[in-house]
């Protein structure tokens, strides 16, 4: 019985800490009394969590807010230099290594120079491993503690007990036990999770996903992905495999696509589709563009100023992304769709109005005028900032408990606010 009652205050202590770091992560500065509103804890339930994380360094104050006739009331926020995280981005044509602060400012950045495709796993986790480790040494010299490291990966993420696999074949991997091999290379928490539902994250946490909870996150980039979140929390389907979005069959019986099947949307909009439609167009105008180069999709938008063959590939590919979007829209009704990706935000902008008049033909009238259609916030580096989040999300969650190295954690929760209604 003793025993039962210490668990069951540890449990509301670490639920009440969680209630209120989340809120000052995502909304702070704030000041006690909004935290209170935001949370339901009594005052003095909030003086008493503040208290103890601010002894520990986890918040901090961040100045005094005026009061109407009152005395100013004190900020609180997450303390930025209470340790730093690292979010890895393995794309189907690079890797990007970043590290961030508590308050996400680019902290440091680790270069990996191979293409995901051309190497097996081992070589390229090695390299990823190398380049952590750099930041990891970094990070050491200039005093800052390295709380987990986050991966975000172009495939499915099987969560098991010893820890995430990954099956993506598209570079080659399968059933490849990443999470594992990291904490045994590193030695710090390491958590993994599909590109585009770490794009997602970040897009809801900090860039146009902000105050929507009901919303579509579409990676457009190599491949084609979906976060969907609904009530505030990511829909991750019984085997974590939820968001193929680009799998999902546009065309009965067309054209083929790289994970065997036909018609579906990546084989109209992935970016090696788009360059081939382009090719077949006007090959003499696009005959030397690398096919993995990010670069293309710049040329592809000058030429379509000047050429109809370019513009209507354009247009082709708006019609698609539309049409999809329209599905998406009448199965789960977001109030908003985030195009995120590299293609995605390099061609996004000048095709939402096209991408917009597809979806208003296609979904039912009253879906349709329920979403909006806009570009996320967050530029090129949003998946490795995502991938960062996979380790705050524990933070928070935990109540500010730092996660241990060798102890696989369940699937990130990918949620906004914890036990939010």
């Amino acid at each position: 019985m003793t025993t039962r009652t210490k668990a069951t205050v540890r449990d509301l202590r670490q639920v009440n800490r969680a209630a209120v770091l989340r809120p000052l992560f995502l909304d702070g500065p704030l000041n006690r009394v909004a935290l209170g509103q935001l949370t339901g804890l009594s005052s003095g339930s909030v003086t008493n969590v503040t208290a103890a994380l601010l002894d520990e360094g986890l918040i901090e104050e961040a100045g005094l807010e005026g009061s109407d006739g009152g005395r100013p009331r004190v900020l609180l926020q997450v303390n930025p230099d209470f340790g730093a995280v690292i979010g890895v981005e393995v794309g189907e044509t690079r890797i990007r290594v970043e590290g961030f602060d508590m308050k996400m400012r680019v902290a440091g950045l680790s270069e990996v120079d191979i293409h995901p495709q051309h190497h097996p796993p081992a070589v390229t986790m090695s390299r990823i491993s190398q380049a952590i480790g750099r930041l990891k040494v970094q990070f050491g010299a200039e005093g800052r503690r390295l709380i987990g490291v986050g991966v975000a990966v172009p495939g499915v993420v099987e969560h098991r007990a010893e820890g995430a696999r990954v099956h993506a074949p598209n570079i080659g991997w399968d059933d490849v036990g990443l999470e594992q091999w990291l904490r045994g290379e590193l030695g710090v928490p390491v958590f993994v999770e599909n590109g585009a539902k770490a794009l997602g994250q970040a897009e809801m946490w900090l860039g146009a996903g902000r105050g929507s909870r009901h919303a579509v996150v579409a990676l457009w980039g190599t491949g084609v992905g979906a976060a969907i979140f609904t009530n505030g929390a990511i829909y991750k389907g019984a085997a974590s495999s939820a968001g193929e979005w680009g799998h999902t069959c546009l065309v009965v019986g067309g054209k083929p696509c790289r994970c065997g099947a036909s018609g579906c949307l990546e084989a109209y909009i992935g970016a090696g589709a788009l360059l081939e439609q382009w090719r077949e167009a006007d090959p003499a105008a696009v005959a030397t563009v690398d096919p993995d180069s990010e670069q293309w999709p710049d040329i592809l938008l000058q030429q379509a100023e000047v050429s109809p063959a370019a513009a209507a590939v354009l247009q082709h590919a708006a019609t698609y992304f539309g049409v999809a979007v329209a599905n998406l829209a009448n199965l789960f009704n977001p109030e908003r769709v985030i195009i995120g990706g590299w293609l995605g935000l390099k061609l996004g902008p000048p095709l939402v109005p096209a991408i917009r008049a597809a979806l208003d033909a296609q979904a039912l009238a009253y879906t349709a005028r329920c979403v909006e259609v806009v570009v996320g916030r967050l530029g090129p580096e949003a998946v490795a900032l995502g991938a960062s989040t996979l380790v705050v999300d524990e933070l928070l969650s935990s109540g500010g408990e730092l996660p241990v190295a060798d102890v696989p954690r369940p699937a990130p929760s990918l949620a906004l606010r914890q036990g939010a209604p």
